[in-house]
């Protein structure tokens, strides 16, 4: 299935750093007639960089297999492919919109399949085309279901592990934050500005004087020091 190029259909807003652009953009959902907003990144030099990328948003893709609902599962995203989408916007949606529903997905297939899965396999072909495949079996001992809900039990915690430590980082940068605040508030507070003029007709006395005057505690001094003219 080759991607057409209608990307101003789609496109709500972008922004260039480099030669990287961000967009903007709508995309649909496991749930039908459900959209979300999420933004996606072309103009990439080379494949390695653009895929590194989507790993980082997509962390099962292109990296063996992994645990999904339980289930062993593996992603795969072929290097042409790769290559036709890191500079076409178009088609860079349509892999991530597809990319973003594999968990739903996953969950649809060991919720609602007869016996138990062993395995699940996602592959995106050069020309953008998707091959779903699933292994299952009856287990009668339940022992696949087992090791399949401790992988699940595992995964979660994982995950829940991943959370914890994004929002003690998170809470970690808003004190340093909130410290950085504080002490510029009290250096501002602490700082004391005074002026103090010296009249007279000589300027070797009114420097003396004017020393003087700023080495004494603000509330002894006037502001205006010596009025000394000579006519």
């Amino acid at each position: 299935m080759e991607i057409g190029n209608s990307y101003s259909s789609y496109a709500a807003e972008n922004t260039k750093e480099g030669n990287i652009i961000t967009s903007t953009v709508e995309l649909k959902t496991s749930t039908p007639n459900k959209t979300r907003t999420e933004q996606i990144k072309t103009g990439f030099s080379n494949v390695n960089d653009y895929s590194s990328y989507l790993q980082d948003k997509y962390s099962y893709m292109n990296t063996g297999t992994t645990s999904m609902e339980g289930v062993p599962t593996t992603v795969s995203v072929s290097g042409a492919f790769l290559k036709k989408c890191m500079n076409d916007p178009e088609k860079a949606k349509y892999l991530e919109e597809n990319l973003a529903a594999i968990p739903d997905c996953a969950a649809y297939a060991v919720s609602h399949s007869l016996g138990t899965l062993t395995s699940l396999s996602y592959q995106i072909d050069a020309n953008g085309n998707i091959s779903c495949m699933s292994c299952g079996t009856n287990d009668p001992d339940g022992k696949i279901a087992r090791e399949n809900a401790a992988r699940k039990a595992k995964e979660q915690k994982a995950q829940k592990e991943r959370l914890e430590k994004k929002r003690a980082e998170k809470k970690e940068q808003e004190e340093r934050l909130a410290k950085i605040r504080a002490e510029k508030k009290a250096e501002k507070e602490n700082l004391q500005s005074r002026e103090i003029t010296v009249v007279g007709n000589d300027v070797r006395d009114m420097t003396k004087k004017l020393t003087e005057a700023m080495a004494q505690p603000d509330a002894a001094v006037p502001k205006i020091v010596g009025l000394d003219f000579k006519i």
